[in-house]
């Protein structure tokens, strides 16, 4: 008997995960040996089986840490058991910070089998699936950021039209430059010279609005570092020597390329000034996993703001609709986002939130 009590521990071990156990058999053959043989085959095959899912599951884990859209993972209990970099995006802080929260906790209801973030509802599009591991089965919820991918659309149809409207405009400006250079040498009039000359002139001045607009969707050579905030202020300081302008820091750092986040912050401090703005304020501090720039300003704010980033649109008279666009080209090359908005009296806020530190490259997947 005791053969068999041991063979019900061994099974015992094996219910509950343990496959390091095996029982000893009093027999070298006859059916309580072919018994225990059976059982450690078994045993041995059982944790073959848990080593594979172990290793599926610390991929799942590795390729959730890689993708920079939002991925939260619920245990059986329904309780937050792990989630990504990208969970600060959704509610601003890291996702320790929400360790075992349910997910009403979180905002997410669950209806007719499909999740829904209560905050934001319109903007984020949730694909849930399930993994095991431990033996347990987990929820996998992947946030799409709807509005993003909507935007990401449009911004190719306009780079696309942009594209094929400077590839005719160049074709056609270069030999009517090129003519009316080569008659203004040959006439004798001075009018006529003083008008081919005109001719050269405006042809030059298109083709340098095209190249401008052609490079809209330029992927630039950013050379991001750790930037300090103090020199940031003196240097945007000495450029803007003007009362309205005060700057604080609740940081020390930032994560950016030097050269482009100052083109940035000149490009939206020179938009408040031209808005005759009084009182502009800059603050620099961290939140969660982001710094966060704010501009404000008191100037007259914007009467439509949802084509501020179309290319070629301005609300300036003399305006050509690049600055915004490429202020969002750049801090999206960042992986960070950039927002306006009016205020409730007058003026506008302008928040750009950048990665603290070196993101992640985006991966193909993503």
């Amino acid at each position: 008997m005791s053969t068999y009590s041991r063979g019900l521990l061994h099974i015992e071990a094996m219910r509950v995960e343990d496959y390091n156990q095996y029982a000893k058999c009093d027999f070298t053959q006859g059916y309580a040996a072919e018994f225990h043989q059976q059982l450690k085959q078994l045993s041995e095959h059982l944790a073959e089986q848990k080593s594979r899912y172990d290793q599926h599951a610390f991929l799942v884990y590795q390729l959730i840490d890689q993708l920079n859209i939002p991925i939260l993972v619920f245990n059986q209990k329904n309780k937050l058991s792990y989630a990504n970099g990208a969970f600060s995006a959704l509610y601003a802080q890291p996702w320790q910070m929400f360790r075992n929260a349910s997910p009403k906790l979180l905002n997410l209801t669950k209806r007719d089998n499909k999740w829904q973030l209560n905050k934001n509802s319109q903007q984020w599009q949730i694909s849930q699936s399930e993994f095991i591991d431990d033996g347990q089965t987990h929820q996998l919820l992947v946030f799409t950021n709807v509005e993003s991918v909507k935007r990401e659309s449009q911004q190719n149809a306009w780079h696309q039209i942009i594209r094929v409207m400077s590839h005719e405009i160049r074709n056609s400006l270069t030999p009517v430059s090129s003519l009316a250079e080569s008659l203004a040498t040959r006439s004798s009039s001075e009018r006529d010279q003083k008008a081919l000359a005109l001719i050269h002139e405006r042809c030059h001045h298109l083709q340098d609005f095209v190249s401008r607009y052609s490079s809209l969707s330029q992927q630039f050579n950013l050379e991001p570092k750790q930037i300090d905030t103090a020199q940031l202020q003196e240097r945007l300081g000495g450029l803007f020597n003007t009362h309205q302008l005060e700057m604080s820091s609740q940081c020390q750092w930032i994560w950016a390329d030097q050269t482009f986040i100052e083109q940035v912050l000149i490009n939206l401090i020179k938009n408040s000034i031209e808005a005759n703005a009084s009182n502009i304020q800059l603050l620099i501090r961290q939140i969660g996993q982001y710094n966060e720039i704010t501009i404000t300003d008191n100037g007259h704010g914007f009467a439509n703001l949802d084509n501020l980033f179309v290319p070629l649109f301005s609300t300036k008279s003399q305006g050509q609709g690049i600055g915004l666009n490429f202020c969002r080209n750049i801090i999206e090359q960042h992986q960070g986002t950039i927002a306006l908005e009016n205020n409730q009296e007058t003026g506008v806020t302008v928040t750009i939130k950048l990665p603290t530190s070196a993101p992640k490259k985006k991966s193909n997947n993503a």
